[in-house]
């Protein structure tokens, strides 16, 4: 274990919110969010639970991909402020125990990107083996991750006539990460962000940043495999601030996650998003059954202490579904999805939980109650702890990346500016801002938002689910996941229905000693007790949950 002190390990307990500072509050009224806005708002933030923000990209950018075509990467977007007014939000965050982190977005830039312009100058340019080139592409090639908009991962160069590599659009010009000049400008931009305060990074496509092919002629002597840049940046990460994080977007099967943390030495990434069970979350909404979900949180391999597990319900993406095979995918669809408009590239949905559940709180409460009590870190997506929608009409992935809905006024209280002029429209429909907004929810205690804040708070007080021993509690009911976690602390059983028929649930606990009982973390002055075999039997709502901390005779730990 190379961080020394395992109090420095702050992410194992985090609270993760995500956030586009441009569709998050505009302070200034031009239509576009901002850093003086984000800072207006941080005690909305603090008040709410959460200790680790993360920002989607705020650099310099054509804006062609929601700013993750990127431009200059030690620089600050002019749309959203300027470094006075991040280093602002940064110490305010900091003032209120909430850590920052940043997007290292570097498997690619923008084709306006300095580096690119020089690149495709000349094919004698010292830039162009910054990124992949090639005279002709090869036979055979990955599909795009964006087949609706590219046929192809190559892209003819006109003025050199050789082709390019981009995975994603042709705009965002692959780099070449078996150039070493290459890794040394990507530690120098995590360097550089460190040091102006944040803590970490999220990671944005992992695999493709790490992609090389055999007997590809740009590879070198210091890469054996793909995995030692990676181990270098978590290298290089460590030595210039012990605590930060890398938290990788990775989807992929189990085996090469496992390697992606660093195998048993966890010198990789720090965190990692557990796509395999988000997916089988939502097949086992679609089939009121808990077991697919289960045997995706079973299949996750045991990690070291310096590695964790990201929970998610929804993030900035499409909600993609890559792992179900083709029947679990229909079956997600037609439950979810069933229009044409709210699927896109055949794999994902772009819609928010609250229209996929048909806005039913029963069910919305008991899915995020859910992620806050599995093996983990919980991440949020701006509007989830009030409920928001999305915007169909936006298509594709902005569908889901609509203003937070601040009021019931003007722009949902994002912006005075004419609606025009807003970065995206606000929702419309059953969950615009009249009907889902913060305002109103701060002011109603039976509220989804005071319903989040209350999970937070419990989760903050149970350690053991950030560090504790995840096990699968054998019961006598239908449709009902029964878990527990299990620290130094205590320990904690969490029941979740999945089905909208009350379950009595007959858990059988081996290990009780005599006293012990369970106190409800969600009911106040809620208590039960097991019969004399150390049974405990739970009545649960249709999509009822309960959170139980285990008490001991004489223990000295809070209810």
């Amino acid at each position: 274990m190379r961080i020394t002190d395992i109090s420095d390990l702050w992410w194992k307990t985090a609270v993760v919110y995500c956030l586009d500072v441009e569709k998050f509050m505009d302070w200034n009224d031009d239509g576009i969010g901002d850093f003086e806005g984000l800072s207006h708002r941080m005690d909305y933030l603090h008040d709410l639970g959460v200790t680790c923000l993360w920002l989607m990209p705020f650099f310099p950018t054509p804006n062609r991909d929601d700013g993750y075509d990127i431009s200059d990467f030690y620089g600050v977007d002019a749309r959203l402020g300027d470094f006075g007014d991040l280093i602002e939000t940064i110490r305010m965050a900091e003032d209120r125990g909430i850590r920052v982190i940043a997007d290292l977005v570097v498997n690619h830039t923008s084709d306006t990107h300095p580096w690119f312009r020089a690149s495709r100058s000349s094919v004698d340019s010292p830039f162009r083996d910054f990124y992949v080139w090639r005279s002709k592409p090869p036979k055979h090639s990955d599909a795009p991750v964006f087949p609706d908009a590219e046929t192809s991962i190559w892209q003819l160069d006109e003025r050199t006539g050789e082709y390019y590599l981009h995975h994603f659009y042709r705009f965002q010009p692959d780099l070449n990460v078996t150039n070493p000049k290459v890794r040394d400008e990507m530690a120098k931009i995590m360097g550089f962000w460190l040091q102006l305060g944040v803590s970490g990074f999220r990671v944005d496509a992992v695999p493709f940043l790490l992609q090389m092919e055999e007997g590809d002629p740009s590879r070198n002597e210091e890469l054996e495999t793909p995995l030692d840049f990676l181990k270098s940046l978590r290298g290089f990460l460590d030595r210039r601030s012990g605590d930060a994080i890398m938290l990788g977007e990775a989807n992929l099967p189990r085996e090469q996650q496992f390697e992606y943390f660093g195998g048993h030495d966890g010198d990789g990434l720090t965190m990692q998003f557990d796509f395999i069970s988000m997916q089988n979350l939502y097949l086992s909404l679609a089939r009121q059954d808990p077991r697919p979900l289960e045997k995706a949180l079973m299949s996750r391999p045991e990690l070291p202490v310096t590695a964790q597990w990201a929970n998610f319900v929804r993030n900035h993406d499409e909600l993609t579904l890559d792992k179900l095979t083709d029947e679990e995918r229909q079956e997600v669809f037609a439950a979810f999805g069933p229009e044409p408009e709210m699927q896109v590239y055949g794999r994902g949905i772009i819609r928010r939980l609250p229209p996929m559940l048909a806005g039913d709180p029963r069910r919305i409460r008991m899915v995020y109650s859910l992620l806050f009590s599995l093996p983990g870190t919980p991440v949020l997506f701006y509007g989830e702890e009030i409920g928001m929608g999305e915007d169909l009409a936006a298509g594709s992935r902005s569908a889901v990346r609509t203003p937070m809905q601040w009021t019931a006024g003007r722009n949902g209280g994002f912006s005075q500016a004419p609606p025009r002029r807003l970065a995206e429209r606000v929702v419309r429909g059953g969950f615009s801002p009249e009907h889902v907004n913060a305002s109103a929810q701060r002011h109603d205690p039976d509220s989804l938002l005071h319903f989040i804040h209350l999970l937070i708070e419990r989760y903050r007080s149970s350690p053991e689910i950030g560090w504790g021993r995840f096990e699968l509690v054998r019961h006598a009911g239908r449709g009902v996941l029964v878990h527990s976690m299990t620290g130094a602390g205590g320990r904690m059983l969490a029941l979740h229905n999945f089905r909208d028929e009350p379950a009595t649930v007959d858990v059988a606990l081996d290990d009780l000693e005599p006293g012990d009982r369970f106190v409800d973390l969600l009911v106040e002055g809620r208590i039960l007790e097991p019969d004399a075999d150390g049974r405990l039997k739970v009545n649960l709502d249709g999509y009822g949950f309960t959170w139980l901390r285990v008490l001991s005779p004489g223990d000295r730990r809070l209810a």
